[in-house]
């Protein structure tokens, strides 16, 4: 696979521009789809939760820049209908692997079969979920540990695993985090634990990688309220003031692009970069606000 040295900014969001050295890219111009297609043509992708959602979108836009895909979720029929349409849409290779990843041996197998299948890997695009319901935490220990496998700790296994090809190649660690990472809401407790530990280890492991000399990089995507159904569902029946909703199909597109592009994060929508940067200005109003939000939901349940 052809490998670009990319050099930009910290942060790209969908109204940034990227530098190629002379070159300057706007993820937004359609002249970017053929920069991305020039990066992804042949490459060799690992992505996991695809079977839905974002996932599902990401292996489908994969397959139209022409990718070799392992794709890996739980449900074993939906990860096999997504494998078939990735071929319909041009994909050069496409092999499915159905694993759960609150079982720790799980990842090293899905790397595994993927370097089987693939050969080599490019791109490692982690993105699976564990079910985790909107809720006050309920003293459950036991919960926290498990969508920490899933959540986080799988993340870090499947890195493990990958690292050794993907500082061979050159290659791209692509995580898909959430603004619960940078800001902590309510009745998301051990989501956002989750989701913070992934930022906190992805960034480290970033700098690791540069003081090291390996040219992989590392691109941790923070994303807002996106519309799959499983994020639909937990909020459909609450009465909270929830921002706009955002395209699961664009916010996909947006992930690939910022992986491409090397970018150390990825905001999609743009507002949430606007969020993370003045989220430290006025606490004490912040803290209300977002109580204030959550309010209803908090009678509810009987707070």
């Amino acid at each position: 696979m052809k490998q670009l040295n990319i050099a930009g900014p910290r942060t790209l969001s969908p109204r940034n521009c990227r530098c190629l050295g002379a070159r300057i890219i706007d993820l937004q111009q359609p002249q970017t789809s053929s920069f991305v297609l020039e990066l992804l043509f042949g490459s060799r992708v690992l992505l996991t939760g695809a079977s839905k959602g974002i996932g599902e979108q990401m292996a489908y836009h994969y397959a139209r820049f022409g990718a070799e895909l392992v794709i890996t979720a739980r449900n074993e029929t939906r990860l096999r209908q997504v494998e078939e349409k990735c071929l319909e849409l041009g994909a050069k290779k496409v092999y499915s692997y159905p694993a759960d990843m609150s079982f720790p041996t799980n990842p090293q197998r899905v790397v595994q079969f993927a370097l089987e299948k693939l050969g080599s890997l490019d791109y490692l695009v982690l993105n699976h979920i564990g079910n985790d319901r909107f809720q006050m935490w309920n003293g459950n220990a036991e919960d926290v540990g498990w969508l920490m496998q899933v959540n986080f700790l799988s993340y870090v296994q499947l890195t493990a695993a990958a690292l050794p090809t993907l500082i061979k190649n050159n290659g791209s660690i692509v995580v898909v985090s959430s603004l619960c990472g940078k800001l902590a809401i309510p009745f998301a407790t051990s989501y956002s634990a989750s989701k913070f530990a992934l930022d906190g280890f992805f960034t480290a492991l970033r700098h690791e990688l540069v003081m090291q000399g390996k040219n992989v990089s590392v691109t941790l995507c923070i994303l807002a309220m996106i519309d799959t159904d499983s994020a639909m569902e937990k909020v459909k029946s609450v009465n909270i003031r929830m921002p706009t909703v955002s395209p699961a199909s664009e916010a996909a597109l947006a992930i690939i692009k910022g992986g491409a592009a090397r970018a150390q994060e990825i905001y999609y929508p743009w507002w949430t970069t606007l969020t993370v940067r003045i989220r430290d200005w006025f606490p004490e109003m912040r803290d209300k606000l977002i109580r204030s939000s959550f309010q209803e939901k908090s009678k509810e349940d009987g707070s």
